[in-house]
């Protein structure tokens, strides 16, 4: 469970208290949701031709984030263990939210980099631990999954999967520029950061922390090239505001 001062940050970062929808909408709106971001999806929408109209907002911003540092880390991976331990009930770091084990030897950039050269145990040593950026609208796995389920958590904002909604398709994992989401082969379910500070309590060196949200898409480089695309339910909801762009 949360250690004292972990739940004090939750407080303070108001992640603890409920929220209605239209106090959702409110809080994007006050926390200036990106319309540059809104915009990015418009061309392809326009081309697909969408243009129902639909009562849904636009998901607001979360309003926590985790951070590594790796200049902390040990590269113990107990922060793995302790994600799937409580979110899962098991110990499998392949579904973990946090990410540790990937990067070990050579950084989330692999050997493309250069024997020595890149990050991790093989290069300069650091550990990179990477961690859900909960992107802002239009979040690219919540617009992919053709299910809706992935939604806006109404206490602390998290993007998370609606386990009933979710059919297993894999598409938020290959929307996902970081490949921070991963479908559990036992349960035909997509895992996905909660925010549950779990990870954070669980380090011992302090490499994880939680923070108040910011948008780290445009600074943290993706892993690979996602598919970008927008499913049917998704593009439905998104028409109002991108049809014509």
């Amino acid at each position: 469970m949360l250690r004292e001062e972990e739940r004090e940050k939750l407080a303070m970062l108001g992640l603890q208290r409920a929220t209605t929808r239209r106090g959702f909408l409110k809080l994007g709106v006050s926390a200036g949701v990106s319309m540059a971001a809104v915009s990015t999806f418009g061309g392809l929408v326009k081309a697909a031709g969408f243009g129902a109209a639909s009562g849904l907002v636009i998901m607001a911003n979360a309003k926590g984030l985790i951070l590594g540092d790796p200049t902390r880390c040990v590269g113990c991976r107990r922060c793995e263990l302790a994600c799937t331990e409580f979110n899962d009930g098991k110990s499998q770091p392949s579904i973990a939210r946090v990410k540790v084990g990937r990067n070990y030897n050579f950084g989330p950039r692999g050997v493309t980099n250069g024997f020595g050269r890149g990050e991790g145990e093989y290069g300069n040593f650091l550990l990179v631990q990477e961690t859900c950026n909960q992107c802002p609208h239009p979040v690219p796995c919540a617009t992919a999954c053709p299910q809706g389920a992935i939604v806006a958590d109404p206490s602390t904002g998290a993007r998370v999967v609606d386990a009933e909604r979710c059919i297993g398709c894999g598409m938020c994992t290959g929307a996902c520029p970081w490949q921070m989401i991963a479908v559990d082969p036992q349960t035909r379910k997509s895992t996905k950061c909660t925010l549950c500070g779990e990870c954070v309590s669980a380090c011992p060196t302090g490499a994880l922390t939680l923070v108040p949200w910011k948008d780290r898409t445009k600074d943290v480089p993706p892993r690979v090239s996602a598919i970008r695309i927008i499913g049917s339910n998704a593009a439905t909801d998104c028409a109002p505001c991108h049809t014509g762009r």
